[in-house]
């Protein structure tokens, strides 16, 4: 709640938690989060990968935090969500990159299956963020920014549909 004082606003601890940047948002935390996992891994993969798989991680696992951090800076609401379906898709192409190692038996499968879950939560955290922005488009508020919580998932659910999200990339 904002408060009044001659010609100065104050604010109340409610506003001073208020995002203030992308590094504030719980998306962005857990993307960087699985960033920096999957930088680690790249830089265990064979030599032969050099030029191939382990530029594929790095680019798609920079894409996911860049996606997020510009669509924040972004005015409109369709231009934040369309970023940030971006960065769901870098999401899952490093879980197909994943698959990859998996399958050319480059890391332990107890490791690839840890990561591969961490990159499932930054799924769901990134389609409840985009269903958050959803929300705010049809004018639930007039804020251009999220608030704290509002788009934790913790239903356990692997990934949600476009449907599911109430949205189709064609009806925006």
């Amino acid at each position: 709640m904002k408060g009044y004082k001659g010609d100065h606003i104050t604010l109340d601890m409610e506003d001073s938690k208020a995002f203030r940047t992308f590094e504030d948002l719980e998306a962005y935390k857990f993307a960087r989060e699985f960033r920096k996992a999957m930088y680690k891994l790249s830089r265990q993969l064979p030599d032969l990968e050099k030029f191939g798989l382990t530029g594929q991680i790095r680019r798609a696992a920079v894409s996911l935090t860049n996606n997020i951090a510009e669509g924040h800076g972004r005015y409109h609401y369709l231009d934040q969500i369309k970023f940030t379906l971006q960065a769901r898709g870098s999401v899952e192409e490093l879980l197909d990159d994943l698959n990859v190692c998996a399958d050319e038996g480059y890391l332990p499968l107890a490791e690839i299956a840890k990561l591969k879950e961490q990159g499932w939560h930054v799924h769901r955290v990134i389609n409840g963020y985009i269903r958050y922005l959803r929300d705010r488009k049809t004018g639930a508020s007039l804020s251009l920014h999220d608030s704290p919580g509002a788009y934790t998932i913790s239903d356990g659910r692997i990934g949600e549909t476009d449907e599911e999200l109430g949205f189709s990339p064609f009806t925006f």
